[in-house]
């Protein structure tokens, strides 16, 4: 796909704004904080060094610090993304149904895979498929691509359920599919790939095929043709290759890898095992927990519809682990839920929220979730 192909799909997502040469894909639903954040950095110019043009498709990147920043790309690294992603999954024409925003990279790259080799793009509303109203697709193999909160959604639907079996991959990124769910969806026979990438290096760097997935395996899966993926001395995840962004806007980079923030592992196979972030553990008591591991174990129990542990600030013992759950429902039966994790990992305190913050991508807004609960004092403690 050249520049011209690339702009025009881009300014056709109605997300684009378009300021000195580049183009920034901006959400219409940004608080007025977040789109005066995005005004300010918009009007910066670009990097002097800047090369030929390059890094002129800004998309914004997150990362659980919050703020706006745009990763810059181009029809180069979404190129090499496009490439690694048909080869790996052994894709000709990639024809899509998408339920993601245009303004994620997640939604644009269903785009852009549709685009570039020639194949279908749906555009089909979130709320319409967890109702159960799915599209009616014409013939030929079909893909989505949702976060794990979305998948184990749907398999409560049956219209939707019996919808996603029709499908030739179910991409499922955003965040690790966890054991029970995965283990549910491998029970159902659903051709689910588990994938790895974010906004940084164009979507996906690493995928389980899914015959591997309905055979038992569990990990993130193998590095893409175009990325390599190795753990530094510190067991973070690095990836290299051509997808890697050009920098944050307005600054170039010449750097052809990037350090994530994710800690992992890559097995004797060439697997990659991811054991949450670096930047989320919460110390407590001067003993670190990894929130993916509280989650986890909570989870296993089924007492939670959705979940999310996070660290809140507390003078006597630094942080507090705190676990966050939708007020609708059944209460949960919390001895019950944290009898499998040691001592320092058991939330101090559950808070039921009414509202249940998201992105438009369908993941947890965890930051909204922190402001919440801090808002939010008492409710269940645990000593």
């Amino acid at each position: 796909m050249d520049r011209a192909e690339l702009t025009a799909l881009v300014r056709a997502t109605g997300c684009a704004v378009e300021r000195g040469g580049a183009v920034f894909l901006c959400a219409g639903d940004w608080t007025a904080a977040e789109r005066a954040e995005a005004e300010a950095l918009m009007a910066r110019p670009a990097d002097a060094a800047t090369r030929g043009g390059g890094g002129w498709l800004c998309i914004r990147t997150g990362g659980t610090g919050g703020g706006v920043r745009f990763a810059r790309h181009d029809e180069r690294t979404l190129g090499a993304a496009v490439g690694g992603c048909v080869a790996f999954f052994g894709l000709g024409r990639v024809n899509a149904v998408d339920v993601l925003p245009p303004h994620h990279v997640s939604g644009l790259m269903a785009r852009v895979r549709c685009a570039a080799t020639g194949g279908r793009h749906l555009a089909w509303s979130w709320k319409d498929l967890e109702a159960g109203r799915v599209p009616a697709l014409p013939a030929g193999d079909w893909v989505i691509s949702l976060v794990p909160t979305q998948l184990q959604r749907l398999l409560q639907v049956p219209a939707a359920f019996a919808w996603l079996r029709r499908l030739a991959l179910i991409f499922v990124g955003g965040g690790p599919l966890w054991p029970d769910l995965a283990d549910a969806a491998a029970a159902d026979d659903l051709r689910v790939a588990p994938v790895y990438g974010m906004t940084e290096t164009a979507a996906m760097v690493a995928g389980l095929l899914p015959d591997e997935f309905l055979a038992g395996e569990r990990s993130a899966g193998r590095p893409l043709p175009h990325a390599r993926v190795v753990i530094t001395s510190e067991g973070v995840v690095r990836v290299a290759g051509e997808s890697i962004h050009r920098g944050y806007w307005p600054e170039w980079s010449d750097a052809t890898s990037f350090t994530t923030e994710d800690l992992g592992r890559i097995d004797a196979r060439g697997h990659l095992f991811l054991h949450g972030r670096r930047d989320a553990v919460i110390i407590t008591g001067g003993k670190k927990v990894q929130p993916a591991d509280v989650e986890a174990a909570l989870r296993a129990h089924g007492e939670f519809t959705d979940l999310a542990v996070i660290g809140v600030p507390d003078p006597e013992w630094g942080e507090v682990v705190v676990a966050c759950f939708p007020a609708a429902g059944t209460v949960p039966d919390l001895e019950r839920a944290v009898a499998a994790l040691a001592p320092h990992q058991r939330p101090k305190r559950f808070v039921a929220l009414a509202t249940w913050p998201r992105t438009a991508q369908g993941k947890v807004n965890r930051a909204a979730l922190r402001a919440a609960v801090l808002a939010t004092p008492g409710q269940t403690a645990r000593g």
